[in-house]
Order: structure tokens, then C-alpha cells, then sequence
């Protein structure tokens, strides 16, 4: 089984891939997590992060098995991220390992912008998970404190509302639902009401 959650930044759907993989005993990829380490690669080498040819060869390098959670979920990383991501032939390097990782059994949750769109468009069931900008930045505002760090929610607001306007307008995989994505609202739902709801929605889809 493939299951398939997009969103854009702090909407909750890294949260459900992690507990929905749990609960179905199937295998997770935080896909934001490719992107971001391109990001950090070409940061620690000193490269423009529009550079093509050093993300190109940046993501082609990756192993994820390295990879460094903390240091990838920083603020300004994944507004780098949300640059290096836009690059088509950085999409296109990671395109047949996200697949290879779908395709694996027993199968696996991903989630990212472009899952149930472009890297999975025949998993089993979709989920474009959203909340209203306002709670997202709450929400990231409260991570980074409880991390122990400084968090300016207006500032971080402002960003949100810039990545969700560069993720959408990008000409290449643009974050938009697929046609048969099941939207799922986490504004007003704590984690443990999200998850149940999604994975309700979960087995609602594979029973039909």
C-alpha cells in the first residue's frame, strides 16, 4: 500500500506520515528532507543555491541514511529548501529514488508537495493535509521555542505565506491536490485527532 500526504510548510502531514506508517506498519519518507539536505550540501560547500549543476550533483550524491534530522529541520534550510526545490533537474534527480521507495513492499507513506501529483500518482490513497497560515506559523513558532530557540511568529508568518506562494506558482510540480486527493483540515484538530482522522480516511478509501 502507497499513501500519499501533501500539504505545504507546518500543516501536520511529516506528523501523519510518521504515525500513519506506524499504524499500517508500512515504511516513511519525509521527502522535505531530500530537498533540504541538497540545500545544505550546497550551503556547506559555499554554492549558490541557484546554482544547477551543484544541486544537480548534489542530489544525485545524497544518502539518506546520513542524514542529520535536527540540523535539516532548521528555519532558514528549508527556506533554502523551498529554492533548490523549484529546480527541475534537481526534481528529476530525486524522482526515481522517491519512486524506488514507494514501490518497495510493504509499501510506504511519503510526504511532501508533490507525492499524490507527480512521484506517486497511483498510490492507493491521497491526503492533502492544510491549515490556515495563522496556525502554521503558531505551530512552527511553538516547535523552535520548545527546541529551545528564538521565534518571531510574525516574521515566520511571513515566510509561510512566501513558500506557499513560491510552491504553488513553480512552473515545474507545483503543491496542489491531485484530483483525487482527500483534503483533510488540521487547523482545529490536536496531533492525536489529525491522525485519527486520517486514518480514517485511509481505511474508508481502501474499503472502497
Amino acid at each position: 500500500m502507497i499513501i500519499a500526504i501533501d500539504g505545504p510548510a507546518a500543516s501536520g502531514k511529516g506528523t501523519l506520515g510518521k504515525r500513519l506508517a506506524a499504524h499500517f506498519g508500512l515504511r516513511h519518507l519525509d521527502t522535505g528532507l531530500l530537498y533540504r539536505a541538497v540545500a545544505k550540501a550546497l550551503n556547506d560547500a559555499g554554492h549558490y543555491l541557484e546554482d544547477r549543476d551543484s544541486a544537480v550533483a548534489a542530489a544525485r550524491a545524497l544518502d539518506p541514511s546520513q542524514f542529520d534530522e535536527k540540523a535539516l529541520k532548521g528555519h532558514a534550510i528549508g527556506e533554502a529548501a523551498s529554492i533548490v526545490s523549484a529546480i527541475p533537474e534537481v526534481r528529476a534527480a530525486l524522482l526515481a529514488f522517491q519512486r524506488d521507495f514507494a514501490a518497495a513492499p510493504p509499501g510506504a507513506v511519503l510526504d511532501g508537495r508533490d507525492i499524490g501529483t507527480v512521484i506517486c500518482p497511483d498510490a492507493d490513497v491521497k491526503i492533502f493535509v492544510v491549515a490556515a497560515p495563522q496556525e502554521r506559523a503558531r505551530r512552527r513558532a511553538a516547535e523552535l521555542r520548545d527546541a529551545g530557540r528564538r521565534a518571531d511568529e510574525a516574521l515566520i508568518l511571513a515566510d509561510i505565506l512566501r513558500r506557499d506562494e513560491r510552491d504553488r506558482s513553480r512552473a515545474i510540480a507545483p503543491l496542489k491536490p491531485a484530483p483525487d486527493a482527500h483534503e483533510l483540515d488540521t487547523t482545529h484538530l490536536n496531533v492525536d485527532a489529525a491522525v485519527a482522522a486520517a486514518i480514517a480516511l485511509v481505511e474508508r478509501t481502501i474499503k472502497r
